[in-house]
């Protein structure tokens, strides 16, 4: 089986369309956050003396590529647990811990989407006009993967409150909104002079 990073991206947009789980919204988050940092890294190296912008960009890229193929299986055991017979003793347990482990790869996506947001608006304020907008529109793009992913850590976990994974993927969406707020700034002349 072709990698996603291997597939056309039409064919990765077919797989998308058609009517199974995966790849779903965690594959697709992790992807809309692979390109997000493929153009922070391209503003990087377009600023020019940005070249540990550019690495960090190219880290997170392929990092959230990993994360997307991670994602492709990681809800076939809660399915699984699903279609246990509900009188079974085991299901209720087997039920909550496999949404546990469900939660870590869009976790992951969401504080890999805070983190390359962060360093999108970096890269634009450091960028000249005529660049930042790429930088701009990584930072849009990994505050939406990231706001997405996070959102699949509370589905899954909707029944914990208080829950360490639930709070760094709600502290996650929170650090990728403000980063986009601050790189959107930029482009509208307002004030991005808060620290990164």
């Amino acid at each position: 089986m072709t990698g996603l990073a291997e597939q056309p991206l039409g064919r990765f947009l077919e797989e998308v369309a058609e009517a199974s789980p995966a790849p779903g919204g965690g594959s697709s988050a992790a992807i809309a956050c692979a390109l997000a940092a493929a153009l922070v890294e391209m503003a990087a190296r377009l600023a020019g003396g940005s070249e540990e912008g550019a690495e960090r960009a190219r880290g997170l890229r392929r990092h959230a590529l990993e994360l997307a193929e991670r994602e492709l299986t990681s809800y076939r055991p809660v399915l699984a647990a699903l279609r246990l017979p509900r009188d079974d003793p085991s299901r209720e347990q087997r039920l909550e811990s496999t949404l546990t482990q469900a939660s870590a790869p869009p976790l992951a996506i969401a504080e890999a989407a805070a983190e390359t947001a962060v360093l999108a608006a970096q890269v634009a304020r450091a960028s000249s006009p005529s660049v930042r907008g790429d930088a701009l529109t990584g930072a849009v793009l990994a505050e939406a993967a990231g706001a997405a992913a996070a959102a699949l850590v509370e589905i899954n976990l909707s029944q914990r409150a208080g829950d360490a994974a639930l709070d760094r993927a709600r502290a996650a969406r929170r650090r990728a909104g403000e980063a986009r707020a601050r790189a959107l700034a930029l482009a509208s002349g307002g004030d991005a002079s808060s620290p990164v």
